[in-house]
Formats: C-alpha cells, structure tokens, sequence
C-alpha cells in the first residue's frame, strides 16, 4: 500500500493509490490524518522535543520506538499495521511515495520497504535490516504490560524494546533525518523492516528476496545481531556479528512391541532412548576456527586476562592448547563459538503408567559450524548413539550460509566510528551462536554485518524474555553510532 500527502490552504489530502484494508482504514487514516502536517508537525517535533531536553531526531527516534511497541506484531497481531505507521511517517517527512512501499504475501504479513535516493554514480545500496515481528508476550508473565512502552529507571521498556524494534524505530529515524538536513548520500540508502524472523512461515526477507529482488539488492547489509558489551556499566567491546551458526532439530525415536508394567523387561524404549541421549552428551564436537571465530579469540584475549586471555591464545595455536579447549569448554559462551553444539531440549515417551512404553521420542537441537554439514552431523549422532533402533531424522531442512567477510572498508569503518564515540573501545568479530534472517541475503550474495552500537550488560539480555528493556542513553547513543556509519559509507570523500 502507498500513500502520498498532499496540502492545500487550510485541507490536508490524502491521496490513496491502492485499495486501503478494511480493518486498517479507520486506524490508518486518522494515523496519516495526524503525521500529513509537513512543516507544521516538524515544527510541533522540534519543540516537543526542545521540552525534553532531546535533539529532534532523538525525540523522534523515542516516538518511533514507542509506537512501534504498541502495536502488536506476534502472530496474533500484525507486521502490516507496524509498517503502514513507520511508511506514513516516511511520507510525511517528504519521502516520494515510489520510494515507500509496504507489501508482503499476506494481509497482515506486511513489509516496509523504503529508499533515500543518492547520486547515480554506480554504488550499490546500503539495506539496513530490522526484522519488526517479536515473539509472544504473556502479560502474567511481566510485571507491566509488554505491549505498553513505559520509560523507568533509565529504561525503555517493552516487547521488541531489543529484538529488534529499537533498531528499527532508529533506522527510520535516521532516514528522516538524513532527508531533513538535506544529505545526499553517494549510494541509496535502503530500509526494509520484515515480518516472520521470529515465527511464522512468511519470512519478510525470504520473500523480498524470491518476489522483490530489485527493491533490496545492496552491496552490503547492516542487521541485528552485534552490539555492544557492558561489564557492570563499563563498555567491553562493540561487537560486529559477520557471521551464525546453522540451526539443525533431529528427532529421536525409538519404538517397541510394549506390554504390562507389572512384567518388566530390559528392552524398554525410554531406556534405550535415554541410553542415547546420554551418549549425545558426552560428545563434543570437533574444534574448528574461522576467520570470524579467529578474530573474535585475538581481539577478546586483549579485554580479557588471567587464566581466560591465556586459554584464548592457547586455542589459537597450532595445533590448538588441550588445556585452552577444556578451558573454554565449560564456558557455555565460548564453547558455543568452538564447535558443533547438540543438545536436547524436548522429550516424548510412553502412553500409560501401567504400561511398558512402546514408543519414546526427543528433539535434539544443533548449532553447526558452517564446515559441518547438516548430512555429516547427521551421521556423527548415529555413530555416536550407536543403537539401529534409535532413529535419527531431520525435523526440518536446514539452511547454511557463508561467513561475511571482513573486509577493510566495511570493518574500518565500524572502527573508526567506534573509537569517535567510545575512545579505546574494541571492535570484535563474533559468529552468532542463534540464527537471523540474514542467512538468506548471505545465501543471495550479499554480505550482511550485524552492528548497532547498542550497548546492554552482558548479564541483563532480555530479549525474549520478561520485562524486555533497553538502556535509555544506549538507545540514543546507538542512534548516533548508526547514522555516523551509515552516511561514513555514503560519501566519497571519506576513506
């Protein structure tokens, strides 16, 4: 759906250019009625936020975060009615409407997709990537209501306050502030915030990629995933996530003729089946490093120190320390980023309690490296269960994708925005350990980054979790971070 502002002496038009949705229009037009005001509503912005002791674009960017709480966009809501808030604002921020486009497979399924023009000097777009779905939130579960923003304490607070709509609200943000000081970036600068990275079978990205190629074809990708490290306050690190783990689920099953619980007998499915899973447990995988992986042990040895530092260096050698492996293995953290993880997470067995069970089944989920196959993994858990009438069958198809490299352009100047702000500060690489839709843009050719500049305590992630926050100031100071990058790599005269 577009729309286009218009304005006359003393009327605001709405022009319509395809069919608004019934249960959108009552919502969507008094939506538009309010954020059509052009000059007037940058003026109100500017002096709302000159009350709040914020910049303009800061009180913009908290508005955005805000409203885009409020709305419910789990499968039970919808990712269209969050896209038509953020592409009315675009509009009326001056944007032409060819270039702000919410679409996707299903009515409430919708994706933005919106594009600030620069010189047609043959670069390819910056995409910067915010995925607007979340996951369910129960409101027993809180101790206020996730769909309500709250500020307290320091803190936004909310349902996607982290994941992922605080970088979304920013990049919407920083586009209208881009276009509001009149920058004219040396690429197009792209938008695009999706449905389904969360749940759901209409992935936002998947289906862009497979209908719309052409409106996010870029040279490179900036997405979730990265951020910054705090370490009871004191910033550790400005993470750069250049590449994740393939997600694999098995399913184990054994099956057995049963009979009654009071004749007992050896072969009994759940034994067998735990016999199996204990097996599971005691394997490690092998230890292998990437360039992601390799960069992210040098730079995190030089924050770290004692026993730590030394088993990070210890596992960079050739061949790699024993001791450094056992070390860092029972660190789930590091572990996570040294090898192949299986783990049993769900467990499935019998019928009845006066029953010998004949069937018992359990979910392995699996991490793989990129150099592990899902079909070599596959058979590492049948060598290593050992059992012929243990089954082991793949849950889904999995779907690998290549590291992004780390190349100077696009590393430095992460760096050099970082040490700007945060002097001192190191970037590091990391492979993330969960999975983004960024796989399928790196499966497209295109390299995807995540970096945000958001910093949280490592011990406080809340992502998907209760009480979802967001530090106040880091939310702001993320802002500024992913403007600097951004118009840093849409201009020619900057190395």
């Amino acid at each position: 759906m577009l729309y286009t502002c218009a304005r006359i002496p003393g009327v605001q038009i709405i022009k319509q250019t395809t069919v608004l949705r019934a249960p959108l229009l009552l919502a969507t037009l008094v939506f538009i009625l309010s954020a059509c005001s052009g000059d007037d509503e940058a003026q109100a912005a500017a002096e709302i936020a000159s009350e709040s002791g914020l910049a303009a674009h800061q009180q913009l960017a908290k508005d955005l975060l805000r409203e885009l709480i409020q709305i419910d966009t789990t499968q039970a809501g919808s990712t269209t009615i969050a896209a038509e808030a953020m592409a009315a604002r675009l509009l009326a921020a001056g944007f032409p409407a060819n270039d702000v486009q919410v679409l996707g497979p299903t009515e409430n399924r919708g994706n933005l997709v919106a594009r600030l023009r620069g010189r047609d000097n043959g670069r390819k777009p910056l995409l910067l990537l915010a995925h607007i779905d979340v996951v369910y939130a129960d409101r027993a579960d809180w101790t206020m209501d996730p769909f309500t923003f709250l500020e307290q304490d320091g803190f936004f607070y909310g349902r996607g306050a982290t994941d992922d709509k605080d970088e979304a609200a920013i990049y919407v943000a920083n586009l209208i502030r881009m276009q509001r000081e009149g920058f004219q970036p040396d690429r197009d600068i792209i938008v695009a915030l999706t449905a389904d990275e969360e749940d759901g079978v209409q992935n936002g990205v998947k289906w862009l990629i497979a209908n719309h190629p052409e409106l996010i074809d870029a040279e490179y990708v900036f997405n979730e995933g990265g951020g910054g490290s705090l370490r009871d306050g004191m910033r550790i690190s400005n993470n750069v996530q250049a590449s994740e783990k393939v997600f694999q689920s098995f399913t184990l099953e054994v099956t057995n003729p049963g009979g009654h619980s009071s004749l007992p007998v050896k072969d009994n499915a759940i034994y067998r089946l735990a016999d199996a899973l204990i097996r599971i447990r005691a394997h490690d995988f092998p230890v292998v490093l990437n360039e992601v992986t390799t960069a992210f042990f040098e730079r995190t040895a030089g924050i770290e120190d004692g026993e730590l530092a030394a088993a990070m260096r210890g596992v960079l050698q050739y061949p790699p320390d024993p001791s450094a492996i056992a070390f860092l293995s029972g660190v789930p953290y590091f572990n996570a980023r040294l090898r192949t993880t299986c783990v049993a997470t769900r467990l499935f067995g019998g019928h009845a309690e006066n029953a010998l069970p004949q069937r018992a089944q359990a979910t392995i989920n699996c991490r793989m490296l990129q150099t592990d196959s899902p079909a070599v993994v596959l058979q590492t858990l049948e060598t290593v269960i050992n059992d012929e009438q243990v089954s082991v069958t793949p849950i889904e198809p999995a779907v690998p994708s290549p590291p992004s490299p780390l190349t100077p352009e696009v590393l430095g100047a992460i760096e050099a925005v970082t040490e700007d702000m945060w002097p001192g500060v190191p970037v590091i690489p990391t492979m993330s350990t969960g999975a983004t839709d960024g796989l399928y843009l790196r499966n497209a050719g295109i390299p995807v980054y995540g970096v945000s500049g958001l910093f949280g305590e490592i011990s406080d992630n809340r992502a998907h979790g209760q009480d979802e926050r967001i530090l106040v100031k880091s939310f702001f100071e993320g802002q500024e971070f992913l403007y600097r990058l951004t118009t840093r790599l849409s201009r020619e005269d900057v190395d």
